[in-house]
């Protein structure tokens, strides 16, 4: 084997196999946490119910995780996604997967909504997720991003995002 195949291979496996990214399960402190996000938005939302969501975000994004085949960092994972080496992983494909499978869950307290910052441009756009008490404001929403740290979930109020300045996505199949 010559040394130019030597480095081709150790780069092909840096590409698809160093930067892969496996699945964790979720530290339980984060899910609590989130947890008491959700039931800071509304008095009626009870303890289970709040728990229940937050349990729910962190599994399926462990089964994205999966389902994309990660790589790291979300960036990289991005170029091989236009580059068409890998399917799936880009933001809207997160926030798109997370916000049909919350729907279909039928929760009781909860709205769900697509949300985007930099809408328009290209290389800077950005999309995740909003849960909602029902009937409250927007701006009022818990940001939930798992793009952002490579299929670990980042969350806060949306307001407390200091690293983007979303907007609804009313045109993406928001339902309000």
């Amino acid at each position: 084997m010559s040394v130019k195949h030597f480095y081709i291979g150790v780069f092909i496996y840096f590409v698809f196999v160093a930067c892969s990214v496996k699945p964790t399960k979720a530290p339980q402190n984060q899910i609590n946490r989130l947890s008491s996000l959700f039931q800071s938005l509304n008095k009626q939302i009870t303890p289970n119910e709040s728990l229940l969501l937050s349990k729910d975000i962190f599994q399926e994004t462990t089964q994205l995780t999966k389902a994309f085949k990660l790589t790291s960092p979300p960036l990289w994972h991005n170029t091989l996604v236009g580059l068409g080496i890998k399917e799936k992983g880009l933001c809207y494909h997160w926030s798109d997967a997370l916000y049909l499978h919350l729907l279909a869950k039928n929760y009781t307290h909860f709205e769900f909504h697509l949300v985007g910052a930099n809408i328009g441009e290209y290389f800077f756009e950005h999309n995740a997720l909003v849960v909602l008490s029902h009937g409250s404001r927007f701006e009022d929403g818990i940001l939930i991003d798992p793009w952002r740290n490579s299929g670990k979930v980042y969350f806060c109020k949306i307001g407390e995002d200091k690293k983007y300045q979303w907007s609804h996505r009313r045109d993406r199949g928001c339902k309000r």
